[in-house]
C-alpha cells in the first residue's frame, strides 16, 4: 500500500508505526473496494470520491474519524470498546486491542449510507 508509505515513516515509534500500518493494511484487505488516499496529511478511504473513513495519530492514541453520522450511531459500541470519543473520532490508545469487529461495522455503514452520496462529505 504505496500511498501511505510518507505518512507511516512519519510515526517515530516503531510500535506505533506497526499498529497503524496493520489496521491500514487490514481496512485494504477487508473492503478492497475502497480507495486509500491522502488528504490534509492524514490516511483516507473513499468509495467513488465520498469519504468513509479517515485517521490520524499522536503520541498517546491513533484517531479513527468515520464523520458525524457514525459516530452517533456507534457511540455506545465505541464507548463499550474503551475508546475515548468527540462528536467527530475516536481514540485507540496505542497500547489497546483494535476492535476489528467494530471497525468493520462502522466501515461497512459508511459504505452503505454513502451509496447514493455526490459529493466528498456527505451534507448532514
Amino acid at each position: 500500500m504505496d500511498t501511505f508509505v510518507p505518512f507511516l515513516a512519519a510515526i517515530e515509534n516503531d510500535e506505533n508505526r506497526k499498529r497503524a500500518n496493520e489496521v491500514l493494511n487490514w481496512i485494504q484487505k477487508t473492503f478492497p473496494g475502497l480507495v486509500p488516499k491522502i488528504a490534509w496529511n492524514q490516511p483516507m478511504f473513499t468509495d467513488h470520491g465520498t469519504f468513509i473513513i479517515g485517521f490520524s495519530v499522536s503520541k498517546q492514541h491513533l484517531a479513527v474519524s468515520p464523520d458525524v453520522t457514525g459516530m452517533s450511531l456507534f457511540s455506545e459500541d465505541i464507548a463499550k470498546a474503551g475508546y475515548s470519543q468527540t462528536i467527530n473520532l475516536f481514540r485507540i490508545k496505542w497500547e489497546m486491542a483494535v476492535d476489528y469487529a467494530l471497525l468493520e461495522k462502522i466501515i461497512q455503514f459508511n459504505i452503505d449510507d454513502k451509496k447514493d452520496c455526490k459529493t466528498f462529505w456527505k451534507k448532514v
